[in-house]
Formats: C-alpha cells, sequence, structure tokens
C-alpha cells in the first residue's frame, strides 16, 4: 500500500528569508486520484492566512482567513465535470457560503477545452468567489496533467503514447 501522503517530504517553497518578516501565506493544493478507469476525482483547497499575534498579540497559532475547498469528480476520457462541491471552511464573511450551491453549474462542463473561461464567465465578479474561481482555475491543469496518469495505469507498459490524445487534450495541455 503506497505512503498516505507520498509527498510530503518534498517542500515546494524554499526556506524563508533570514531577517524578514511573514506578513502573508496562501496556499493552493490540488490532487488527482484515479476512482475507476472511467473517472477520477481532483480536490483542491486555497487557505490565506496570518502569523501568529499579527493582530492580536497574545494569538500563538496562525489567523486563518480563507479557507476553501472544491472536489471535483471528473468522467475519463471526456473530461466532462460529473460532481462538483464546494465547501467553505473558514471565510470573512456570513454571506460568503450562501453561493455554495451556484457552483453546481460546473457540472457538465468540459475541465479541458475553454474551462477557465467558462470559469470567469459564471463565477466572477459578484457571481462567485475570488478565492474559489482562482482554485478552480489552477484545477484544470492538474485534470489535463491527469490524462497522461490515467492513460499510464491503464495501458500495459505503463507508457502513455502521445497520440492517443484528442486534439483538444492536446491543445489543453498545452
Amino acid at each position: 500500500m503506497p505512503p498516505s501522503d507520498p509527498f510530503a517530504s518534498d517542500p515546494i517553497l524554499p526556506t524563508d528569508p533570514e531577517g524578514l518578516e511573514v506578513l502573508h501565506d496562501r496556499e493552493y493544493r490540488v490532487r488527482a486520484w484515479k476512482v475507476s478507469h472511467a473517472e477520477l476525482v481532483l480536490r483542491g483547497a486555497v487557505r490565506d492566512q496570518k502569523p501568529p499575534g499579527l493582530y492580536t498579540p497574545e494569538d500563538v497559532r496562525p489567523l486563518t482567513i480563507h479557507h476553501m475547498q472544491v472536489e471535483l469528480r471528473v468522467r475519463f476520457p471526456s473530461m466532462e465535470i460529473v460532481g462538483a462541491d464546494v465547501l467553505f471552511e473558514t471565510h470573512p464573511h456570513v454571506s460568503c457560503p450562501r453561493i455554495t450551491d451556484h457552483y453546481g453549474q460546473l457540472v457538465g462542463l468540459s475541465i479541458a477545452r475553454g474551462f477557465n473561461n467558462k470559469v470567469r464567465e459564471l463565477f466572477g465578479g459578484p457571481r462567485g468567489c475570488t478565492h474559489t474561481t482562482a482554485l478552480l482555475m489552477a484545477m484544470g491543469p492538474v485534470a489535463i496533467q491527469s490524462i497522461w496518469s490515467m492513460q499510464a495505469s491503464q495501458s500495459e507498459s505503463g507508457r502513455m503514447v502521445p497520440g492517443e490524445l484528442t486534439p483538444e487534450q492536446r491543445e489543453a495541455a498545452a
């Protein structure tokens, strides 16, 4: 059985510069899993934090301002979104979670061709959450990268043949 997090010991950023005060931290994380030969699931999160004590001196833990999570179920190889769930774990305004049902409009969209434009059209400005919109746009390329992984996991050799991609998939991955 593979380890629960094979990437835990591989930090994405270099160590902090010495002598500088951290003001803000934003993390994006997106992962994809194979559900079956015909489906994958993507989970993404964005989290904004302020360092401990920045706003309230006695705070010993970071202050989380935003923490949004998105789960997309995607049919393979069509790359059509068949399920979408959005969770506003931490948000600065009481009204923020009221728009979570709006993200159901993702169902039926292709996460490949034209995805970012459609996300901006559906959820840009007052129609959505800026942070969740940015997260969705970070999730699209992960889905495209997963095409090769899905094909490799289904081939006998474990290698993907580039010619197996549709023209739309090749264009979206470029």
